[in-house]
């Protein structure tokens, strides 16, 4: 009688513990679908938007790439979300394994990501850009992807090479443009809001350090990203944490399930 009351209490504890964890991961999944609807609706308005805004992210390739970024993170977090709500509340094993798939597939790409950063870290220095700007970078010639992408990196932050102007000498795009100093990218504009016209295009053009950005991109985008590596680094740990729970939550209640 003892033995049988205990199996019985055992078996009500486990199926406790089960409903416990179905409710979580219903929970948190439908906060992941939340996140993910999100995401896509902000990449699908900036890219319907008829007010303008998505010639203003077609004419930057940085955020022209971002939005495609969103909406591919969006797109993954609301199949995520939707796969993990189904599989935890109609207590599906087919869509509790998926989901378990997927995240594993999400987790070994991450940890990919990082390892390969790790040892292509080395492509990450002054040198190695400074190398590559002098080598390609045309100037003027907006349908090549690296010489556009240098010209949104250079407008947007208000630099100048990867060190400094001084980085164009013996470049490419001296040896296409013999008369300019630095490209029309380098050229300081008017701070008034909505006048995008250059101070002094031609003296920038000839080297006038009044009239042209001499700080360097590398420590200008290392700067203005600098307070957002360490919240980057702590947010990549917390996202590695919750897909690790994730993963043990769906095989536990897959396993549960009869």
């Amino acid at each position: 009688m003892g033995s049988g009351e205990a199996s019985a209490r055992g078996t009500a504890m486990e199926g406790d513990c089960l409903s416990c964890i179905k409710y979580l991961m219903f929970v948190f999944n439908f906060f992941i679908f939340l996140g993910g609807s999100f995401l896509l609706g902000v990449g699908v308005w900036v890219l319907v938007d008829p007010t303008g805004f998505r010639e203003i992210v077609a004419a930057n390739p940085l955020l022209f790439t971002g939005v495609y970024v969103i909406l591919a993170m969006g797109g993954m977090l609301f199949l995520l979300g939707f796969l993990g709500c189904c599989g935890a509340i109609r207590e599906n094993k087919c869509l509790l394994l998926f989901f378990f798939m997927l995240i594993l597939i999400i987790f070994l790409a991450e940890l990919a990501a990082a390892i390969l950063a790790f040892i292509f870290r080395e492509h990450l220095t002054r040198e190695y850009f400074t190398r590559e700007l002098k080598r390609h970078y045309q100037g003027y010639n907006n349908t090549d992807v690296f010489t556009s992408t240098w010209n949104a990196i250079m407008t947007t932050f208000d630099c100048c090479g990867v060190n400094s102007p001084e980085d164009f000498e013996d470049s490419l795009f001296r040896l296409i443009n013999p008369n300019d100093m630095v490209p029309e990218a380098c050229c300081q504009r008017n701070s008034h809001p909505g006048d995008v016209a250059y101070i002094s295009k031609e003296e920038c053009l000839m080297g006038s350090m009044l009239f042209r950005h001499n700080k360097g991109c590398y420590s200008a985008v290392v700067d203005y990203f600098e307070m957002y590596i360490y919240v980057a680094g702590a947010l990549a740990i917390v996202v590695l944490t919750i897909e690790l729970f994730a993963m043990v939550f769906a095989m536990c209640l897959f396993r549960g399930i009869q």
